[in-house]
């Protein structure tokens, strides 16, 4: 597929039938939110979710794990399988549901950047262009239409014609409601098109978007005025923004990917389970079966170092549970480490650039 000119692509592929001979069909790169959301969709319509995960080396307890990673082929086959047994229990939507419950909170550091970027239009750049830390299944880029329209282009990463609608349904809802999260409940798109026919729950469509619908349309996009991207955002925090930014660029690879080496995810894997701990890299290096000395240069290898590892996987879960609203300051302090609760703050506001309490009244 060529690019259109004037797109400003944040992708690395376009389209391709699935082979297992592509690289990129076998490569574990996608965080498994996607398949969490169409399970909790299952469990609340009585929907039984065994067999979906037949054959693919998954179990229900790993897919909550958000450093576990899926390649395109274990995701495709898993919605498939999911997509069959909701449409048989009478849940044809299943993208548009499980897109009305996005929430910029739910993006993590991602939902934090942009919250805090200085205009709508920085803050949606940033989403498209780490859209993948999210689970996306598809490729995004941003392009300019005419005078008076911006477009958010979503492009399969594989021929696979039976999930480009879920996948569509899910992003554009999603990105549609935390848009208006970001802006305001006034805005709406002025034109949402889509490559494929239109399916029987069109109105959901129309409900949601409130505005033109077309399908069988060339390209999957969301149109917006080109007036919403100079609207100010209320959290603007340039040194926060910078901050979460650069978190989130260390989940990708130099090549635009996000997919880890196996000793970085190995060690993310291991903090996450013991951050009241305070692990040190000897406590990890002797958990993986490895000396200090080969832990420290396989990391070197992997462009990477244990400290900068260590304060992103407390971020994230510090503000994991910032938002969930449920600890005080200095429980979640000890969350993550931390039994004095002015450490936990000066350490926090060194890696997001605002205090704690600032955080929680953001993400409310």
């Amino acid at each position: 597929m060529a690019r259109p000119a004037g797109m400003i692509g944040f992708h690395s592929s376009a389209h391709a039938a699935p082979a297992m001979d592509d690289p990129r069909y076998t490569a574990a790169e996608f965080p498994t939110n996607k398949l969490l959301y169409l399970t909790q969709l299952a469990d609340g319509c009585g929907v039984d979710t065994r067999s979906w995960f037949g054959g693919l080396a998954l179990n229900r307890a790993q897919i909550a794990d958000p450093a576990l990673r899926v390649s395109y082929r274990q995701a495709s086959l898993f919605v498939h399988r999911a997509l069959t047994a909701l449409a048989a229990a009478g849940v044809p939507d299943a993208g548009l549901r499980i897109g009305r419950e996005g929430t910029i909170g739910g993006f993590g550091l991602l939902g934090l950047a942009m919250m805090t970027s200085r205009t709508f239009g920085e803050a949606m750049l940033a989403g498209i262009a780490h859209h993948k830390i999210c689970g996306c299944l598809l490729d995004l880029a941003f392009e300019p239409v005419d005078g008076h329209a911006v477009a958010m282009v979503a492009l399969p990463l594989f021929d696979d014609a039976s999930l480009l609608p879920f996948f569509c349904e899910e992003l554009f809802a999603s990105s549609t409601l935390i848009a208006r999260e970001l802006v305001g409940a006034e805005l709406r798109p002025l034109r949402v098109e889509l490559a494929y026919p239109r399916p029987e729950h069109a109105d959901g469509y129309a409900q949601l978007f409130g505005c033109e619908l077309r399908f069988d349309a060339p390209r999957c996009r969301l149109l917006i005025g080109r007036e919403w991207l100079a609207h100010p955002l209320p959290g603007y925090n340039p040194l926060t923004a910078k901050q979460a930014l650069a978190l989130c660029a260390q989940q990708r690879t130099a090549d635009g990917g996000e997919p880890h080496q196996e000793i970085v995810a190995a060690v993310e894997r291991l903090l996450r389970g013991l951050l009241r701990q305070q692990p040190t890299l000897t406590d990890v290096a002797r958990t993986l079966n490895l000396s200090e000395r080969s832990l420290r240069r396989r990391l070197t290898e992997s462009g990477r170092v244990f400290r900068e590892i260590h304060d992103r996987v407390r971020a994230e879960r510090a503000l994991q549970l910032l938002q969930a609203g449920t600890l005080s300051v200095a429980e979640i302090g000890g969350e993550v480490g931390y039994s004095d609760p002015r450490e936990f703050r000066r350490a926090f506001k060194r890696w997001t650039g605002m205090a704690p309490q600032e955080a929680r009244r953001a993400a409310a």
